[in-house]
């Protein structure tokens, strides 16, 4: 996805910090085990946060493992398990489809990194087609219906967002108790549709400047390359009523051992992210850094 979900680090102590570390150490251990070294520059802080959320409910034990990142002393890393198979299979599709929506997009030559990730990528693909097709079969459908409501020009932020928002929540269908997949249905799509409108907002200038559809440029109607002040308070206003509507859902569940984690998510973390977005002082990770603050706080 996109890389925007992260704990507020402040909130958390040193061992909670940890144990987000190592659930984003084991999601990466799991893309390299189940899909080879390739799938591992996948790896980001939105599956971990997807990972954390499926296990609920599951005990989870650490293990100490080493890798590129840590081949000495190693790191703790939350050990395998069915949540992060899931979340392994899941990245993988959603980001092959994503790879391909953006081949289409670009000619040859500026398209050319997206078609050689495609070749790196290509068996992971296949194998994580294997373990998750329905939500391959979700993700194709919904991104196809995302690419008409681009062609379209599509003014409706709602309507834009629906697709995503939508695709997100079939990551519910994984639960087999019936009161769970019912929450989770309704934190992934307020999820999916607080990701597509972040990330307009982040793209902003750029699609400004290259022309590329933006919602927001369609629902405003703005000419230039900036945000007015009134949308910016506007669609932080619309952002914010999709947190609540997560964090309402996520009150239904007993996050156990992740509860500290996940508070500082949804009710710290989420609302600092948009507004660093929406006031142009958002800077995304490439990878988790343990001294990285959140941002709102100046990542």
């Amino acid at each position: 996805m996109f890389g925007y979900i992260r704990p507020a680090a402040h909130r958390l102590s040193g061992e909670e910090n940890e144990r987000f570390h190592a659930a984003y150490c084991g999601l990466c251990h799991t893309l390299g085990r189940r899909y080879g070294f390739a799938a591992r520059f996948l790896l980001n802080f939105d599956f971990t946060f997807l990972a954390i959320l499926l296990s609920l409910g599951t005990q989870t034990s650490c293990v100490c493992r080493r890798c590129i990142a840590h081949p000495c002393r190693g790191c703790g890393t939350i050990a395998a398990s069915a949540a992060l198979d899931a979340a392994a299979a899941q990245s993988v599709v959603l980001s092959w489809w994503q790879i391909q929506d953006h081949i289409a997009d670009h000619g040859f030559w500026s398209g050319l990194k997206y078609r050689l990730a495609a070749l790196l990528l290509r068996g992971a693909y296949r194998k994580a087609r294997a373990d998750a097709s329905d939500f391959d079969m979700t993700v194709r459908q919904r991104l196809h219906e995302l690419s008409e409501r681009e062609r379209e020009q599509c003014a409706s932020l709602d309507a834009a967002a629906e697709p995503f928002a939508a695709l997100l929540s079939e990551v519910a269908s994984t639960q087999s108790d019936e009161t769970k997949r019912r929450i989770y249905r309704q934190l992934f799509y307020h999820l999916g549709r607080w990701i597509y409108l972040v990330d307009a907002a982040d793209d902003f200038r750029d699609d400004a400047r290259n022309g590329n559809y933006n919602p927001l440029r369609c629902r405003y109607s703005i000419d230039g390359d900036t945000l007015p002040d009134a949308v910016r308070l506007e669609l932080g206003e619309t952002l914010d009523a999709s947190i609540r509507q997560m964090a309402a859902a996520y009150a239904l569940l007993d996050a156990g051992e992740w509860t500290s984690v996940l508070d500082s998510i949804f009710y710290d973390s989420l609302y600092g992210i948009g507004g660093a977005v929406l006031k142009g002082i958002y800077r995304k990770p490439s990878r988790f850094r343990r001294d990285r603050t959140t941002e709102g706080e100046t990542a």
